[in-house]
C-alpha cells in the first residue's frame, strides 16, 4: 500500500513538472499582456511600480522552466539531492508568488485614485490637430473601451482643445463604431459614446490586475501539490530500504 502511494506521488510529480512547463509559458504571457496592456494606459495611470507584479511574474514564469527541469530530473532519477533543491526553489517561488498577490491588490485599489488623478491633465493636453502620443492614447481608449470624455462627452467643453477649435465637436474617436458619417458634433449626441472613460479604464487596469493575481494563486496550489509529493518521495526514500527507482536499468519500476 505504501509503495502504491509512493509511486503515485512520484507519477503526480512527474505529470506537475510537465504542468510547471506550461505554466512558465502562461505566467511569461499574462506578464507579457500586463506590458503590453499597460503601455496602452500609461498615460492614465502613471505609477510604474504597478508593474511590480508583472516583472515578478515574468521572473517567476523563466524560474518555473528551470524548476519543471530539475524536478523531472530529480524525480526520474531518485535524486535526493536533487529532490531537496527542488523542494526548496518551489517554497521560495510560492513566497514570490504570494508577495504578488499581496502586491497586486495593493495596487488594484490605488489605481482608481491614479486615474482620477492624472486623467483631467491627458485630456486637457489633448491635440487633435498635431497628436502626440498622450492624444493618440486618448483616441485609441476612447475607440477600444467605446468611451467619450471623462465622465461622459460634455467633459470635452472644457478642454483647450474643443475651446479652440469652436467647431462645437467632440473627436472622431468618441464616434460610435456603427456610424460612418459621424462628425462628432454635439448637436448629435446620439452619434457619440455616452459612457464616460475613467470608469472603463480604471475597470480595465483592475481586470489586468485580477489576471495576475489569479494566475499566481492558481500556479501557487499547483506548486504546493509538487512540494507535497516531492517531500513525500524524499522521506519514503530516507526511511523505506524497500524503495523502488521510477527508473531501474532503463525501465520503469
Amino acid at each position: 500500500m505504501g509503495q502504491c502511494g509512493i509511486t503515485s506521488s512520484k507519477t503526480v510529480l512527474v505529470f506537475l513538472n510537465l504542468i510547471f512547463w506550461a505554466a512558465a509559458g502562461i505566467l511569461c504571457y499574462v506578464g507579457a499582456y500586463v506590458f503590453i496592456t499597460y503601455d496602452d494606459y500609461d498615460h492614465f495611470f502613471e505609477d510604474v511600480y504597478t508593474l511590480i507584479p508583472a516583472v515578478i511574474i515574468i521572473a517567476v514564469g523563466t524560474l518555473l522552466f528551470i524548476i519543471g527541469l530539475i524536478g523531472c530530473c530529480a524525480t526520474i532519477r531518485e535524486s535526493r539531492c536533487g529532490l531537496a533543491t527542488f523542494v526548496i526553489i518551489l517554497l521560495l517561488v510560492f513566497i514570490t508568488e504570494v508577495v504578488v498577490v499581496v502586491l497586486g491588490y495593493i495596487y488594484r485599489a490605488k489605481v482608481e485614485d491614479e486615474v482620477d488623478r492624472s486623467i483631467q491633465k491627458v485630456y486637457n493636453g489633448y491635440n487633435g490637430t498635431n497628436p502626440d502620443a498622450a492624444s493618440r492614447a486618448i483616441d485609441y481608449v476612447q475607440r477600444q473601451l467605446r468611451c467619450c470624455g471623462i465622465h461622459n462627452y460634455s467633459d470635452w467643453e472644457t478642454t483647450v482643445w474643443f475651446k479652440q477649435t469652436k467647431n462645437n465637436s467632440v473627436p472622431l474617436s468618441c464616434c460610435k463604431a456603427a456610424l460612418s458619417n459621424c462628425t462628432g458634433s454635439l448637436t448629435r449626441p446620439m452619434d457619440l459614446y455616452s459612457e464616460g472613460c475613467e470608469a472603463l479604464v480604471v475597470k480595465k487596469l483592475q481586470e489586468i490586475m485580477m489576471y495576475v493575481i489569479w494566475a499566481a494563486l492558481a500556479f501557487a496550489a499547483i506548486q504546493l501539490l509538487g512540494m507535497l509529493c516531492a517531500c513525500i518521495v524524499l522521506c519514503r526514500r530516507s526511511r523505506d530500504p524497500a524503495y523502488e527507482l521510477l527508473i531501474t536499468g532503463g525501465t520503469y519500476a
